[in-house]
Protein backbone atom coordinates (compact mmCIF):
# COMPACT_ATOMS: atom_id res chain seq x y z
CA UNK A 1 0.00 0.00 0.00
CA UNK A 2 1.56 3.56 -0.82
CA UNK A 3 1.89 6.02 1.11
CA UNK A 4 -0.28 9.09 1.14
CA UNK A 5 1.54 12.44 2.01
CA UNK A 6 -0.67 15.77 1.68
CA UNK A 7 -0.47 17.31 -1.80
CA UNK A 8 1.49 20.89 -1.79
CA UNK A 9 -1.87 22.59 -1.10
CA UNK A 10 -2.70 20.62 1.92
CA UNK A 11 0.71 20.71 2.98
CA UNK A 12 0.76 24.44 3.00
CA UNK A 13 -2.63 24.52 4.76
CA UNK A 14 -1.49 22.33 7.31
CA UNK A 15 1.38 24.34 8.22
CA UNK A 16 -0.58 28.03 8.34
CA UNK A 17 -2.79 26.02 10.64
CA UNK A 18 -0.18 24.89 13.03
CA UNK A 19 1.58 27.96 13.04
CA UNK A 20 -1.23 30.25 13.70
CA UNK A 21 -2.78 27.50 16.47
CA UNK A 22 0.23 28.70 18.30
CA UNK A 23 1.11 32.44 17.44
CA UNK A 24 -2.56 33.51 18.20
CA UNK A 25 -3.06 32.24 21.37
CA UNK A 26 0.56 33.62 22.57
CA UNK A 27 -0.16 37.07 20.98
CA UNK A 28 -3.74 36.96 23.17
CA UNK A 29 -1.63 35.88 26.11
CA UNK A 30 0.62 38.81 25.72
CA UNK A 31 -1.94 41.02 25.42
CA UNK A 32 -4.04 39.85 28.38
CA UNK A 33 -0.75 39.34 30.68
CA UNK A 34 -0.12 43.41 29.96
CA UNK A 35 -3.56 44.26 30.48
CA UNK A 36 -4.62 42.81 33.64
CA UNK A 37 -1.48 40.11 34.72
CA UNK A 38 -3.59 36.94 33.30
CA UNK A 39 -3.59 34.01 30.93
CA UNK A 40 -5.57 33.26 28.16
CA UNK A 41 -7.55 30.70 29.81
CA UNK A 42 -8.20 32.55 32.96
CA UNK A 43 -9.80 34.74 30.82
CA UNK A 44 -11.50 32.47 28.80
CA UNK A 45 -12.74 31.33 32.86
CA UNK A 46 -14.17 34.69 33.65
CA UNK A 47 -15.70 35.51 30.41
CA UNK A 48 -17.93 32.28 30.51
CA UNK A 49 -18.38 33.23 33.95
CA UNK A 50 -19.48 36.53 33.07
CA UNK A 51 -22.11 35.32 30.39
CA UNK A 52 -24.01 32.62 32.82
CA UNK A 53 -27.00 34.08 34.47
CA UNK A 54 -26.25 35.28 37.60
CA UNK A 55 -22.70 34.75 36.62
CA UNK A 56 -22.15 31.52 38.07
CA UNK A 57 -21.85 27.94 36.36
CA UNK A 58 -21.09 24.44 37.76
CA UNK A 59 -17.48 23.57 37.80
CA UNK A 60 -17.91 20.57 35.71
CA UNK A 61 -20.07 23.11 32.99
CA UNK A 62 -17.20 25.69 33.29
CA UNK A 63 -14.29 23.21 32.33
CA UNK A 64 -16.18 22.07 29.44
CA UNK A 65 -16.70 25.31 28.07
CA UNK A 66 -13.21 27.27 28.72
CA UNK A 67 -11.88 23.39 27.43
CA UNK A 68 -10.06 23.03 30.47
CA UNK A 69 -9.25 19.76 31.97
CA UNK A 70 -11.66 19.49 35.74
CA UNK A 71 -7.56 19.40 37.20
CA UNK A 72 -6.86 22.50 35.08
CA UNK A 73 -9.77 24.76 36.17
CA UNK A 74 -9.39 23.95 39.62
CA UNK A 75 -6.11 25.50 39.57
CA UNK A 76 -7.31 28.67 37.48
CA UNK A 77 -10.28 28.99 39.78
CA UNK A 78 -7.88 28.79 42.75
CA UNK A 79 -5.46 31.30 41.10
CA UNK A 80 -8.91 33.66 40.27
CA UNK A 81 -9.99 33.17 44.07
CA UNK A 82 -6.87 34.73 45.38
CA UNK A 83 -7.54 37.99 43.32
CA UNK A 84 -10.81 37.43 44.61
CA UNK A 85 -12.68 37.39 41.32
CA UNK A 86 -13.82 34.41 41.55
CA UNK A 87 -15.57 32.35 44.78
CA UNK A 88 -16.60 28.65 44.84
CA UNK A 89 -19.87 28.09 46.21
CA UNK A 90 -21.84 24.73 46.97
CA UNK A 91 -24.26 24.19 44.21
CA UNK A 92 -27.56 26.03 45.24
CA UNK A 93 -29.49 23.31 43.10
CA UNK A 94 -28.70 20.40 44.64
CA UNK A 95 -25.41 20.72 47.31
CA UNK A 96 -23.55 18.62 45.82
CA UNK A 97 -21.64 19.86 42.97
CA UNK A 98 -19.87 23.44 43.00
CA UNK A 99 -20.29 26.27 41.52
CA UNK A 100 -17.74 29.08 40.30
CA UNK A 101 -19.11 32.93 41.08
CA UNK A 102 -17.80 35.96 39.35
CA UNK A 103 -16.98 38.59 42.06
CA UNK A 104 -18.50 41.94 41.12
CA UNK A 105 -14.63 42.48 41.26
CA UNK A 106 -13.76 40.25 38.69
CA UNK A 107 -16.62 41.48 36.54
CA UNK A 108 -15.11 45.00 36.65
CA UNK A 109 -11.81 42.96 35.56
CA UNK A 110 -13.78 41.49 32.64
CA UNK A 111 -15.43 44.92 31.82
CA UNK A 112 -11.89 46.96 32.16
CA UNK A 113 -9.95 44.08 29.93
CA UNK A 114 -12.71 42.93 26.97
CA UNK A 115 -12.30 45.77 24.90
CA UNK A 116 -8.56 45.03 24.62
CA UNK A 117 -9.22 41.65 24.05
CA UNK A 118 -11.67 42.04 21.61
CA UNK A 119 -8.98 44.75 19.45
CA UNK A 120 -6.42 41.84 20.15
CA UNK A 121 -8.45 39.15 18.72
CA UNK A 122 -9.91 41.53 15.58
CA UNK A 123 -5.85 42.38 15.06
CA UNK A 124 -4.60 39.09 15.03
CA UNK A 125 -7.13 36.87 13.40
CA UNK A 126 -9.95 39.54 11.24
CA UNK A 127 -8.35 42.45 10.79
CA UNK A 128 -5.94 40.52 7.75
CA UNK A 129 -8.92 39.23 5.84
CA UNK A 130 -11.50 40.32 3.53
CA UNK A 131 -14.75 40.07 5.10
CA UNK A 132 -15.89 37.03 2.30
CA UNK A 133 -12.33 35.54 3.59
CA UNK A 134 -13.29 35.71 7.52
CA UNK A 135 -16.46 34.08 6.61
CA UNK A 136 -14.67 31.57 4.01
CA UNK A 137 -12.71 30.86 7.36
CA UNK A 138 -15.47 30.38 9.95
CA UNK A 139 -17.14 27.75 7.38
CA UNK A 140 -14.31 25.81 7.54
CA UNK A 141 -13.58 25.69 10.81
CA UNK A 142 -16.88 24.68 11.64
CA UNK A 143 -16.85 22.10 9.00
CA UNK A 144 -13.84 20.83 10.84
CA UNK A 145 -14.90 21.04 14.17
CA UNK A 146 -18.03 19.25 12.91
CA UNK A 147 -15.73 16.27 11.51
CA UNK A 148 -14.06 16.39 14.69
CA UNK A 149 -17.04 16.21 17.65
CA UNK A 150 -20.45 15.32 14.68
CA UNK A 151 -22.55 15.09 17.89
CA UNK A 152 -21.18 18.18 20.37
CA UNK A 153 -20.21 15.63 23.12
CA UNK A 154 -17.04 17.83 22.78
CA UNK A 155 -17.47 21.45 22.60
CA UNK A 156 -20.01 23.74 23.77
CA UNK A 157 -21.52 26.10 21.08
CA UNK A 158 -20.71 29.65 22.36
CA UNK A 159 -22.57 32.56 21.81
CA UNK A 160 -21.76 35.44 18.73
CA UNK A 161 -19.82 38.07 20.82
CA UNK A 162 -17.40 35.31 23.21
CA UNK A 163 -13.78 35.29 22.48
Amino acid sequence: MAQEWLDEQQQRTWRAWLTASELVPRVLDAQLQRDAGISHAAYVVLAMLSEAPGRSRRMSDLARRANQSQSRLSHTVARLEERGWVRRERSPEDGRGNVAVLTDVGWDVVRAVAPGHVAAVRAAVFDPLTEEQARALGDALELVLHGLDPDHSLRVEHGADAS
